[in-house]
Order: structure tokens, then C-alpha cells, then sequence
């Protein structure tokens, strides 16, 4: 889910604030940003997305300014909407996407639909804030959660895992992702797809085999030939994929291959553009699964599609082995928070080892359903170590069978850092692609 490319909008900023906070309060209730843009009016959207994702971004300095400000919190939905609009005005190092006058009257504009007391408090909490930002802002900077604004828990298992790079992971989920794009190998190649890209105007650069990156994103309405099927947006880091599972020795026309978790249906794609292969394409929420045949369709591919859990191979395998298994486990996706910054604050620690007990059983029930010789490439949106290294090094011991092959070799752990490129440009050329784990598996 990638940011608009503006927040410019007719609409007046007093009701997308009001949004915005119904979206912030949703995610601090548990649900996903996702779910509650849904509930957004179509017309309010665009602007709504741009500033929760930034109060999101921003949310553990807002939390700890309003503690200071305001020990005792409003009402749920009135603290939803001071949290959004401290964040907006909390000092980010670019240019505030608005004038900070024209924020805090919109902000009390939209505070009146919860009673004047409600409006006459937010105007009193945002104008001290105004007075007081830069000695709250020193003041906070000893709070990690306020510092990195990201849970600490969080903050301390990046600690733990990656010593050296965990104050750069925690910024770079503050950062605006990419948009990268894959271009279909049965329709076209890198260099022509440019060509059409700059005769659009679209400003872009290669970025590995299949992938462009472009300069600044854009309405998917704009690309040259997407509703064709020419191209789909896919990050690069999750291009690896297919390319991986089909390295090595090739794969037989025809070959068997199971993709286990395969909403929304971009790996499933990347396969057959690259491969003509039989393909099942399984996920356990039929939801979901109607992304992955409105995706098929719409790039003039087939694979069957069956929900069913992955894990229970007993209701739906036919006993068949497969050539090749692609496993792209339910994960915490901290690989992907700039893309989806409500994730942090939708994670516990707890779910970390619920998560790496789902992966595991995974690993085991699919693992029988490989014909030996064949091919299993794990991989997880993530860049916690237990959804990663740890888990393969555990699987690797319950399972003598199981090799990693020197050929193609596995990446591992790719970080959002700057030297995560498929194609190693030289550095400041683009933004990094996304936290990723990937360990090709072979049964002897």
C-alpha cells in the first residue's frame, strides 16, 4: 500500500482529520489500517491514507507529547484526533504539510462534532504545544518509543537481533517506500517498458530483470498497459522470489508447483510470466484468494486456486508430489512497515513466537508433500531473526533430508537498508527495497 502522491485535495482538511482520527483510533483498537480506509468514503480516501499513515509514522512522539500536555486523556475518539494532529505538527525535519495555523483551526474545526468543551480542549493542547514544542521535543527524546516511535519491545528484539543496524531499521520505517514495478517477460522487457514509461512522462530506472523503479510514485491508472497485464506493482525485494524457486536446475514444462500462501497473487504471477508450470495456488481466506484469480486474470495467466489451509494437506493434496513448493509464511511483516506503518502498533510481542509456530508447522506438512530432489524456498516479510535464520536452522535439524544448495544461494536476511538492491546501484540511487527473509531448501 503505497502513500498518494499528495495530500493536495478539494476537501476541507477539518474532514479528513476527522477521518483520519477515526482511522488512528481503529489501529490503536486493534484493527488494521486497511480495514478502516475501507470504511472511508471513496471520496475522502486518498487524503485520509496520507495523513494516518503519517500520524502512524509519528505516533509514539504524539503519545508522549499528549502525556505531557494532557496527563489524563480525553475520550477515545477526541485523543485519537490530538494524537493525529501533534504528529502532524511534530518537527519531522521536512517541510509540515500544512501551516501550523491552518492545522490547529481545522483540527478544532473538527473537534466541534464532539461538543464545544471538546473543541475548546484540543485549541488549548495544540497552542501550549506550539509554545512548548522545542523543549517537549528535547524533553521526550530519552523516551525510545517516543525517540524511534515504534513499540519497545520491538525496538529491543531489533536490538538483539541486529546490533549494528537497528537505529537504521527503526528510521527507515519512517521513510516513504518505493514504488517498484515488475514487467510481464511474456509481454515485454525492461528496456521497452522505460520507453514507454518516459514517452508518459513517468520518470524510472531499471532495477534488476524484470523490475522499474519509478522516481515518484503514481495511480496505477497511469501506467502504460497495467490494465493489459503489462506490468504489476511489486517491490523488489519480493521479486527475488520467483527467480529463486525457478534457479538452479530448470524445472520440466509442466512441472508441479505449489504456492502455498499465495494471496495476493504476485508471486503466483511472477512464476508463470517466467515458466510455463502447473500451478496451485492455495491460500486459506477465499476472500484473499479472489485477489489472486482477479490478478491472474487481468495479466492473461492460469493456475488453479484453492482455499484450503496450507497446513492441513490431508482435506486438499491429491497425493501428487510437487516439483517445486513456494512457502511465503504468515509472518510479522516488520519487514514491510513503511509500507504499512499501523503494523507496529498492531503487533505484541507475543505474537513472535505465536507467528514462528504457525511457520514451523508449515515447514513440516509441506515438506512431505515434495518429491525428493525437489525445491522448497521459504520466505517471510520480516527482519526478525526468529521468523528468519532461526527458523530454517531449526527446521534444518528435525529434517536430515534437507539441504540448502550452494546453487542458486539463498540471500538470507535482506534488510530495508541501502545495500538491499537486486541490482547493487551505486549508493543514493533510489531507496532500498523491502525487509525480506529467503532460504532455498532441496530434499536430498
Amino acid at each position: 500500500m503505497n502513500p498518494p502522491t499528495s495530500t493536495t485535495t478539494a476537501l476541507p482538511l477539518a474532514r479528513l482529520l476527522g477521518h483520519a482520527a477515526d482511522a488512528v483510533q481503529a489501529v490503536r483498537s486493534g484493527q488494521s489500517l486497511t480495514e478502516a480506509l475501507q470504511r472511508c468514503p471513496a471520496d475522502a480516501r486518498p487524503g485520509t491514507q496520507a495523513l494516518s499513515f503519517h500520524a502512524l509514522r509519528w505516533l509514539g512522539s504524539a503519545l508522549a507529547a499528549r502525556t505531557r500536555l494532557a496527563p489524563k486523556p480525553p475520550g477515545l475518539a477526541l485523543d485519537a484526533l490530538l494524537l493525529t494532529s501533534l504528529a502532524l505538527l511534530w518537527p519531522t525535519g521536512g517541510a509540515p504539510l500544512y501551516a501550523e495555523h491552518t492545522l490547529v483551526d481545522q483540527a478544532v474545526a473538527a473537534a466541534r462534532r464532539h461538543g464545544k468543551a471538546g473543541a475548546g480542549f484540543v485549541n488549548a493542547v495544540l497552542r501550549r504545544f506550539l509554545r512548548e514544542r522545542a523543549t517537549l521535543v528535547a524533553a521526550v527524546q530519552s523516551d525510545p518509543v517516543a525517540r524511534h516511535n515504534h513499540p519497545a519491545w520491538w525496538i529491543e528484539r531489533l536490538q538483539r537481533d541486529w546490533p549494528a543496524d537497528w537505529q537504521a531499521l527503526l528510521a527507515v520505517d519512517q521513510e516513504h517506500p518505493p514504488m517498484t514495478l515488475r514487467v510481464n517477460a511474456r509481454r515485454s522487457t525492461v528496456a521497452d517498458y522505460l520507453t514507454r514509461l518516459n514517452d508518459a512522462g513517468i520518470a524510472a530506472r531499471a532495477l534488476g530483470a524484470h523490475g522499474v523503479q519509478l522516481d515518484a510514485p503514481c495511480p496505477v491508472t497511469r501506467l502504460p498497459g497495467f490494465a493489459q497485464g503489462d506490468v504489476s506493482v511489486q517491490d523488489g525485494a519480493a521479486q527475488r522470489a520467483a527467480p529463486l524457486l525457478l534457479g538452479g536446475a530448470p524445472l520440466a514444462p509442466g512441472a508441479r508447483v505449489l504456492d502455498a500462501c499465495a494471496a495476493p497473487g504476485g508471486k503466483t504471477a511472477h512464476l508463470l510470466e517466467l515458466a510455463d508450470l502447473d500451478v496451485l495456488a492455495l491460500d486459506s481466506d477465499p476472500a484473499r484468494l479472489v485477489r489472486v484469480d482477479e490478478t491472474l486474470t487481468r495479466l492473461g495467466l492460469r493456475a488453479r486456486t484453492l482455499a484450503a489451509d496450507a497446513a492441513t494437506p490431508a482435506a486438499w493434496w491429491d497425493g501428487r508430489p510437487f516439483d517445486a513448493i513456494l512457502l511465503d509464511a504468515p509472518c510479522s511483516a516488520s519487514g514491510i512497515v513503511r509500507r504499512h506503518p499501523d503494523v507496529r502498533w498492531l503487533r505484541r510481542a507475543a505474537d513472535i513466537g505465536a507467528l514462528a509456530a504457525t511457520q514451523a508447522r508449515l515447514l513440516d506438512a509441506l515438506w512431505p508433500l515434495l518429491r525428493p530432489g525437489g525445491r522448497l524456498l521459504y520466505c517471510t516479510c520480516s527482519v526478525f531473526r526468529a521468523e528468519g535464520q532461526e527458523q530454517i536452522d531449526a527446521f534444518l535439524q528435525r529434517r536430515p533430508d534437507a539441504f540448502v544448495p550452494a546453487q542458486p544461494p539463498s540471500p538470507g536476511h535482506l534488510l530495508p537498508l541501502p545495500d538491499n538492491r537486486n541490482d547493487r546501484p551505486p549508493p543514493g540511487q533510489g531507496p532500498a527495497a523491502d525487509g525480506f527473509y529467503y532460504r532455498l531448501i532441496e530434499k536430498s
